[in-house]
């Protein structure tokens, strides 16, 4: 056996060579993953390059061919990816410090772009990380943080993925989405004097509303009377005797009622003015 591997060994070693030249001409690149083929240190190609509306398993994926020891592969993820800004202290504009972290997600849309700009997928996450922190202490600095609890806080996002992605796109990405997941007042006296100053101008705000409501309501009981006052008078120059039958009613009712309250009796002359109505015409 000895003898006759000595016999064969350089044929067996080139074999091996051969073999080793040859799996090295071929490699796999998964579904989600780009890959771009440098040559002599330049992009040549893209295998497998993310498009928004081509299906996997349409662009290229599997084992492909290149030259050894030439060629190159720089791998990319093709999938969406998370970029975390440092967490950091902002100063809002009626001057509240803010505990603020946020998030991006982004993808490589342009891979050779990323390639000669930035080198890696590293790189990228370094950089956008950076300027993530850059644009939401920008965007943040310019609002009250009242505003990051109403409908703006909407704007405030679009706006940093905005400024982000048109960064982001020196790069070859594209963000797709950018969210604050916490925008806190930092713990103690500063957070409790906050909860004061929201609490004086919620109860300063249902005073004025109060305020408000008592004189629409003063308004409305001046202009009910005065529109009462203009029917009684209409009344009485219709039908003065009517009237003032109507009006002595109700003053009988008021007084002589079984429901009003009090024990005082009230003694008066048959003939007193107060009892005409009773009395009849005569």
């Amino acid at each position: 056996m000895d003898k006759l591997f000595e016999n064969y060994k350089s044929l067996l070693i080139a074999v091996a060579v051969g073999a080793v030249v040859i799996l090295s001409c071929f490699t796999i690149v998964p579904e989600n993953e780009q890959a771009v083929v440098v040559r002599a240190g330049r992009p040549d190609r893209i295998i497998n390059r993310f498009a928004p509306n081509e299906p996997y398993g349409s662009t290229g994926a599997g084992v492909v061919a290149r030259i050894p020891f030439y060629e190159r592969l720089v791998r990319i993820d093709r999938r969406i990816l998370n970029v975390n800004m440092e967490p950091q202290t902002v100063l809002s504009t009626d001057q509240l410090r803010l505990n603020v972290d946020a998030y991006a997600r982004y993808r490589i849309i342009d891979p050779v772009k990323m390639v000669q700009s930035a080198g890696t997928l590293d790189t990228v996450d370094t950089q956008l990380s950076a300027i993530l922190s850059s644009v939401v202490r920008q965007e943040l600095g310019r609002r009250s943080f009242a505003s990051l609890l109403t409908a703006e806080r909407g704007t405030t996002m679009a706006n940093i993925r905005k400024k982000l992605d048109t960064q982001a796109r020196k790069y070859g990405a594209q963000v797709l989405d950018v969210r604050i997941k916490r925008a806190d007042l930092p713990e103690g006296t500063p957070l409790q004097s906050a909860f004061n100053r929201m609490r004086t101008a919620r109860d300063q705000e249902a005073k004025t509303i109060l305020a408000q409501g008592q004189k629409n309501a003063q308004i409305i009981r001046a202009e009910a009377d005065a529109q009462a006052a203009k029917i009684y008078a209409d009344a009485f120059g219709k039908d003065p005797g009517f009237y003032d039958f109507y009006r002595a009613m109700q003053s009988y009712d008021t007084t002589f009622s079984d429901g009003s309250k009090g024990s005082s009796s009230i003694i008066l002359s048959p003939d007193n003015e107060y009892l005409k109505q009773f009395r009849g015409k005569q």
